[in-house]
């Protein structure tokens, strides 16, 4: 971060700087991916997403959809669920699995 006019820089506080770092790192590249990156329209899609991103970036279902099958697909979201706590139902695995098999398998069975 550069700051414009000289004297700026001494008139901030060590700690303000560097939130003023961090919060520029942090929040302006994931602005930017999340304005890119959006899951295909679907029946299941609000599901996905409103679980999903409780753990991590959409981008993840379609950067990993060629090499994913409906089979693929159903391990992933078991192990969310088995190893990292992923709070999704049996009946909302169900509803994912189908969303994510029919909107981002790219991998034949």
């Amino acid at each position: 971060m550069r700051l414009s006019r000289p004297g700026v820089a001494a008139a901030l506080t060590v700690p303000t700087l560097i939130l003023l770092v961090l919060a520029e790192t942090v929040a302006g590249p994931r602005a930017a991916a999340e304005e890119v990156t959006q899951l295909k329209d679907g029946p299941g899609h609000d599901l996905t997403l409103g679980r999903c991103i409780i753990c991590h970036s959409v981008e993840y279902i379609p950067s990993n959809a060629p090499a994913m099958n409906r089979a693929a697909w159903e391990k992933t979201i078991q192990k969310m669920k088995d190893r990292f706590g992923a709070p999704i139902t049996d009946e909302e695995a169900k509803q994912i699995l189908d969303y994510l098999d029919t909107s981002y398998s790219g991998k034949s069975s």
